[in-house]
């Protein structure tokens, strides 16, 4: 709007005293608006902006259009900090739209203001604490300063105090305070006054600190304490007792402490109460010695580091019959031999008792109350002395005496003096002393111990086991407790074989075999027993009769044999002149009886005799049918039992011991020659054989398989280097070359003969050592021959026994079936099933030839050729 004078009295000057409080007036001023401004101002006066800007000043209506500046308080104007001088700017507006805008210049002015403190004393009444025995000096600095920085004066009040302020407002002390003697509080008025009179006043507290400079003293006067023996921990003794000056107005804080080493007592060290720590036993050292006990008690103002006083006190202990006598041991053990004389001195009892009070009254005892059963057997000599003695005498084997070897006696060992025991002492229980003593009546040894018979006679079977108890031999000691006695054998019980044939029990006399008995080496066995009690000894005699029992079974000779018989053979025929001789060392030749057990089919073999004689032979019972079928065998193994039963009757058989030996015997039937070559099956003997184990011996299979591991070892060895050596001189088995001829007549193929050239290859080599355990006869040569049953290999048996007549027509037949039974004679249990197979597919075109078909000499020559090679082809090889 248009500027126009609005504002009466501006621009203009006003001045406003610092410090003002708010709502002071500064200026009035007026408004004037137009006539036709019916309704006023529509703005009102107002500081639109001010110079510098400030809050300090306000406009407030006076009534009407009158106004004035007022201070606002905020800030509070202070001429030493804020600018001295502001440019208000005043706007107004009246309703027609006129305004007008003034400038009030306000200038502050200064005022004398009183000096003020500051720091701590500004804030809070300062307390200052002062150490006695402190020297004098500066305890605290006064700040405080004037407004109008002018100097300022510091004064104190009152002027009687020990301390004094300087020009720069610092306080100090005058002297040195005692606690003890010295206010240990003072308050001291501190005025600060500016030049114009203008003053402040601030207290200062000034306290007195007490510190420990004074020593302790001990308000307790005696020194000498007396207290008996055994007080129980915790007893007081004494109370110590002592002051501190330097706690006067306050309680006591002393600590109490005992400087020197004891662990006899303790003091409390809050209370000085001394008191027993540990027990005091008057009667052990060092007491025993030194009972006076001297202790130093310290007495503290502080826990470390502080003034300290010290006294020594004197604790006497007295000594009270608080033992009572002791005995160590407090139990005997005592020997007396048995009919001991009376008055024999046993033990003297005050040697090994005594009392260890101090003071003689109180060590006095006496031994009373023997008691104890059988104590009518001992007396002591005096209550004082203690000597205990034997009165009467024990005999252990008299029936009168009661057989007791231990006396238990009992002696009371007892104070003379009355005991000062008290419940408060739990570690005595009574005040006496029980002894105990224990006689033991050692035995004499008066008898020798007897035998109840002067002689044993026990009679025990041959067969009897190792190990078997026989008989017992008994003795006994009249001695009282018996004596323990000993048995042994001390002459006899062995033989030239063994050392020892029998032993004794040491503890009860069982007598027992320790090898096996045999009636027909030895019948009767004499041996010297002995019982002994370690000191005397008795010997008696001990006969042991060895009865015969039928423990050996027949044994014959040869017990494996292999025959060879025509098919022909007469009924009643002894074969081959075969007979078995047996013997057996307990029995007679006539108990022999002869039987086949097993592989006697059809029943064509009988040995004649059959029974009472000690040699029999083997006869052909019946004729062998094999055309109608009735025998398809053509090997037997019969299984020849050879019993000692014969001269037994049934009725004792059942309770009689029975021995059987056995014999086994390989026959093989030989069929008959015919123009034809034939073939005769393959067959293979087996030889049974009967391990006999006794437990008593079980060293033989260890001993066997031992020995057995070490042959097969060395003949493999052997078989290894020969096996080199034919390597050198045959050829290889695959280009080995044989030579056959066949020379016979075309109508005579019986009297053929065939003959074999060949280099016997490594495979059928047979091993040097090896074991012949078989023998049979050839048919064709009629020679013997041995063989191996499980290696199949053999060897000519030296023998000068001319060929029988029965064999010499079989020449041919065996002749040519030598190619293709050589497995079937000698098997062997590595042999596969399939060589046999092949074995028995060779013979067959032979077989087919007998059937019917006749063949030239050279049809024959060549199937033999070829037979030959076949056989060789599968590493056969013909007999040796």
């Amino acid at each position: 709007g248009r500027r126009t004078q609005l504002l009466k009295g501006l621009p203009a000057t006003s001045t406003v005293e610092e410090n003002s409080a708010a709502g002071v007036s500064v200026y009035n001023f007026n408004v004037t608006v137009s006539p036709s401004a019916s309704e006023g101002v529509a703005i009102l006066p107002t500081i639109v902006n001010s110079n510098p800007l400030t809050e300090a000043f306000d406009i407030e209506s006076k009534g009407g259009l009158e106004f004035r500046v007022i201070t606002t308080g905020n800030p509070v104007l202070d001429y030493e900090t804020m600018p001295k001088s502001f440019d208000l700017q005043i706007f107004v507006e009246d309703t027609t739209g006129r305004t007008d805008l003034n400038i009030l210049t306000i200038q502050v002015t200064d005022k004398n203001e009183h000096p003020a403190f500051r720091g701590n004393m500004a804030i809070q009444t300062v307390t200052i604490y002062v150490l006695e025995g402190t020297p004098p000096e500066r305890i605290y600095q006064v700040d405080a300063a004037d407004p109008e920085n002018a100097k300022l004066k510091y004064s104190l009040l009152p002027a009687t105090v020990p301390f004094s302020i300087r020009e720069s407002g610092a306080i100090f002390s005058t002297k040195e305070f005692d606690y003890e003697k010295d206010p240990r509080c003072y308050f001291l008025n501190i005025t600060v006054t500016d030049p114009d009179g203008l003053n402040s006043t601030e207290t200062v507290n000034i306290n007195i600190i007490n510190i420990n400079d004074e020593r302790p003293y001990f308000t307790t006067k005696q020194r000498i304490y007396r207290i008996p023996e055994e007080q129980s921990p915790g007893t007081i003794v004494a109370n110590i007792t002592a002051e501190d000056p330097d706690d006067e107005d306050s309680p006591s804080r002393l600590f109490y402490s005992i400087q020197s080493s004891d662990r006899h007592f303790s003091i409390n060290p809050a209370t000085g109460v001394l008191q027993v720590a540990g027990r005091l036993d008057r009667d052990a050292l060092p007491l025993r010695l030194h009972p006076n006990i001297s202790l130093v008690v310290r007495v503290e103002d502080g826990p470390s580091s502080g003034h300290a006083s010290e006294m020594e006190i004197t604790i006497i202990i007295d000594d009270v019959n608080d033992n009572p006598p002791e005995c160590n041991p407090s139990a005997f053990r005592k020997e007396a031999k048995e009919n001991m004389t009376p008055g024999t001195f046993l033990v003297d009892l005050r040697n090994y008792c005594k009392d260890i009070d101090v003071d003689p009254s109180n060590n006095q005892f006496s031994f009373t109350g023997l008691s104890g059963f059988g104590s009518n057997n001992f007396a002591l000599e005096s209550t004082v002395s203690g000597r205990l003695v034997m009165t009467g005498t024990i005999d252990l084997e008299n029936p009168a005496n009661p057989g007791v070897e231990v006396y238990t006696l009992t002696v009371r060992v007892q104070d003379i003096a009355y005991p000062n025991y008290s419940s408060k002492y739990p570690f005595y229980i009574s005040f006496d002393n029980i002894i105990y003593i224990y006689i033991r009546i050692k035995p004499v040894n008066e008898f020798f111990p007897v035998f109840r018979n002067l002689s044993y006679v026990f009679s025990v079977s041959e067969i009897t086991k190792v190990g078997s108890s026989i008989g017992r031999v008994h003795a006994i000691d009249k001695d009282w407790p018996p004596n323990i006695i000993t048995y042994s054998i001390v002459a006899g019980a062995g033989t030239r074989d063994y050392t020892n044939i029998f032993w004794i029990s040491p503890m009860n006399g069982d007598v027992r075999i320790l090898a096996r008995l045999d009636y027909e080496t030895t019948q009767k066995h004499i041996f010297t027993v002995q019982v002994t009690d370690q000191e005397r000894s008795t010997t008696a005699s001990v006969t042991v009769n060895i009865l015969e029992v039928n423990d050996e079974e027949p044994v014959c000779s040869p017990n494996f044999f292999s025959l060879q018989i025509p098919v022909n053979l007469a009924v009643g025929t002894n074969i081959n002149g075969f007979k078995i001789e047996c013997q057996d060392r307990d029995s007679d030749p006539r108990s022999f009886r002869y039987f086949i057990n097993e592989g006697n089919e059809n029943s064509h073999f009988i040995f004649s005799p059959s029974a009472g004689s000690n040699t029999s032979r083997l006869i052909l019972s019946s004729r062998f049918d094999y055309e109608s079928g009735l025998d398809t065998n053509w090997i037997y193994s019969l299984r020849v039992h050879i019993t000692d039963d014969n001269l037994i009757s049934a009725r004792d058989k059942t309770t009689h011991l029975i021995k059987t030996g056995t014999v086994t015997l390989s026959i093989r039937v030989i069929p008959n020659p015919t123009t034809a070559t034939t073939t005769t099956p393959g067959f293979t003997v087996v030889t049974k054989r009967e391990n006999l184990y006794s437990p008593s011996a079980w060293y033989v299979p260890f001993a066997v398989t031992l020995g057995s591991l070490l042959l097969l070892g060395l003949l493999g060895y052997l078989g290894l280097l020969l096996l080199l050596r034919l390597r050198d001189r045959c050829p290889p088995a695959g280009k080995a070359r044989h030579h056959f001829q066949v020379t016979a007549p075309p109508s005579d193929l019986t009297n053929s003969q065939v003959s074999f050239h060949f280099c016997v290859s490594s495979q059928t080599m047979t091993k040097i050592n090896t074991v012949f355990d078989g023998e049979a006869r050839d048919p064709v040569t009629g020679r013997m021959y041995e063989f191996n049953t499980r290696s199949g290999a053999r060897r000519w048996k030296k023998s000068n026994e001319p060929l029988q007549p029965g064999l010499a027509m079989q020449v041919t037949s065996s002749a040519t079936e030598n190619s293709g039974m050589d497995r079937s004679e000698a098997p062997s249990k590595k042999e596969p099933s399939e060589k046999r197979k092949e074995l028995t597919a060779t013979t067959k075109p032979a077989a087919k030839t007998s059937a019917g078909q006749s063949e030239t000499p050279g049809q024959a020559g060549m199937r033999l050729q070829k037979n030959k090679e076949e056989s060789e082809d599968r590493g056969l090889s013909s007999p040796a």
